[in-house]
């Protein structure tokens, strides 16, 4: 199944290698091109991309502020953030308002392809651990609340819990089957139903849910 990629970048020269690098798999088409992100919000609900690279430093409306409404209208698309520095406040607020993830502008041809693939099979690419240090970055910015009072966890059972609380503290499923001496499987599908009950796109959105309903404390 061909990926069709919408770029979202105001600088043309970075938007034509994009697409020259894009055009050259046989499973990945670029569709479009946007040079604020009010053109990327149209050509996102003309077009339907599977998945969005979206720079968030643009004219007209920002990169994040476009990342929202697209997913609000087509949620089925993926939004990968374009940013030149790995904790960049701007890639923060791009996984809060749904991306699945992001990428430096500088990464190698095969990191883009690669990140390319991962969202559009529905997976992120940020690793929890780096999306922990985000949210230790900012965590001065996140709403104080306190997650006894967050009727979202009652949604989940005892062992749920126990699972979000580990992935939010960035483990890996291979590390949370250890710490909870469950089978990796067993893992997987515990994170599965609490993606399903609380509505939370990715991994990524689970972490995140777990700092702001203070189900875990930044260190």
């Amino acid at each position: 199944m061909t990926i069709r990629v919408l770029i979202a970048d105001d600088e043309a020269l970075l938007r034509m290698a994009f697409s020259m690098i894009l055009d050259a798999q046989p499973d990945l088409e670029p569709v479009g091109e946007a040079a604020n992100g009010t053109d990327a919000i149209r050509l996102a609900a003309d077009l339907r991309p599977d998945v969005v690279l979206m720079d968030v430093r643009m004219p007209v409306t920002d990169g994040i502020e476009a990342t929202r409404q697209i997913l609000r209208g087509r949620p089925q698309t993926r939004v990968l953030i374009l940013t030149t520095f790995d904790l960049d406040e701007y890639a923060f607020a791009g996984l809060k308002a749904g991306a699945s993830g992001f990428l430096l502008k500088n990464a190698r041809p095969e990191e883009l392809l690669s990140a390319i693939r991962t969202v559009a099979a529905g997976n992120a690419v940020v690793s929890p651990r780096i999306t922990r240090r985000l949210l230790e970055k900012f965590r001065p910015h996140l709403p104080d609340t306190d997650a006894a009072g967050d009727e979202r966890l009652n949604k989940l059972s005892a062992r749920e819990r126990e699972v979000l609380v580990q992935v939010g503290s960035g483990l890996s499923n291979a590390e949370i089957a250890a710490a909870l001496h469950l089978a990796e499987a067993t893992v997987k599908s515990h994170l599965g139903r609490i993606l399903h009950k609380l509505e939370l796109r990715d991994r990524i959105q689970a972490v995140i849910f777990a700092y702001e309903s203070r189900l875990i404390h930044p260190a």
